[in-house]
């Protein structure tokens, strides 16, 4: 794959929505490994994790300052708490579940957007959510690949 194409793979793997299940697919299309697909796409998506966990508590306390912000913050902040009980349940595990599935609308944002919602400590959910990107990563490799094998696409073709 050519520098283009790798750079490519880490920032859709590193994008909200298409994150690693968008970017490693990518990958393997443009005729890269399956080891390197891998690693690109988790460098992409593994790297902004700790961007937006500590990214999003830096934009809370600018907007704390202001109260209507604070108002609405307080307002998303209480809703977020009630709606994500199963995650508050479940602890990290539910953190953990969020993050891996590979589904829309789950992934590493999902994880980090919610933990700082509700009010997770970032030092605590930061491997849980690593750990379900790795997890994603292994899902969405072996669905890429039987995908690419059913088709033709794949390396043994």
């Amino acid at each position: 794959m050519d520098p283009w194409g790798a750079l490519l793979t880490i920032v859709i793997s590193a994008a909200p929505v298409l994150e690693l299940r968008g970017g490693l697919p990518f990958a393997l299309a443009r005729g890269l490994t399956p080891a390197w697909a891998l690693a690109l796409s988790l460098i992409g998506n593994l790297a902004v994790i700790p961007l937006i966990l500590w990214g999003l508590e830096r934009i809370e306390r600018i907007l704390m300052r202001f109260d209507w912000t604070r108002r609405a913050l307080r307002w998303v902040f209480a809703r977020s708490r009630r709606k994500g009980r199963w995650v508050q349940r479940l602890g990290m595990v539910g953190l953990l579940l969020l993050v891996a599935i590979p589904l829309p609308g789950t992934g590493a944002w999902t994880g980090a957007i919610a933990s700082r919602l509700l009010g997770l400590p970032n030092r605590k959910v930061l491997p849980w959510i690593a750990a379900g990107v790795l997890i994603a990563a292994a899902l969405v490799l072996a669905a890429s690949l039987g995908v690419m094998d059913v088709f033709g696409l794949g390396p043994s073709a």
